[in-house]
């Protein structure tokens, strides 16, 4: 990791680099029952609608480098916590390209994140992250994420 400053912005005519950022959210073991491109298709057809139809609790930011190119992003999403009722911020997607990891995006991306939700007077920063994503897991776990619900599946046959 690097002392570099991103530059973190909402987002505007980023799709294609947004959009060309999916297939990251997929790089690593999945669960036996999820298809990769079924994921992808997902994913993409998700971020998608929220680019064209910009959802009023819905907010797309770019991060930067020194040179403006765009080098990860982050969707945040303002939720109401189901205990509480009080207000949330869910991390929805953060992605870096991959020539820029390791270089403190991602953590610049989440500490936004935080900075946005303080802003927005949320309780917490929630986000959802597959068990087979380690890296992003320790990522997120060294920023002080926790467990907080365990999601558990079953396929039906």
């Amino acid at each position: 990791m690097s002392d570099a400053t991103y530059l973190i912005r909402l987002a505007e005519d980023d799709d294609d680099f947004i959009l060309g950022l999916v297939p990251r959210f997929v790089d690593f073991t999945l669960p036996p029952w999820r298809r990769r491109h079924e994921c992808i298709e997902g994913i993409r057809n998700d971020l998608r609608r929220h680019l064209d139809e910009q959802p009023a609790n819905s907010f797309l930011f770019v991060a930067e480098d020194d040179d403006g190119e765009p080098v990860g992003f982050v969707h945040l999403q303002k939720t109401l916590d189901y205990f509480t009722g009080r207000n949330n911020c869910h991390i929805s997607d953060l992605a870096v390209a991959q020539a820029h990891e390791r270089r403190g995006v991602g953590r610049a991306l989440l500490d936004h994140a935080e900075s946005w939700a303080r802003e927005h007077r949320c309780q917490l920063v929630t986000l959802a992250v597959f068990p087979g994503n380690e890296r992003a897991r320790a990522i997120y776990e060294n920023a002080g994420f926790a467990a907080d619900l365990l999601r558990l599946a079953k396929p039906v046959r």
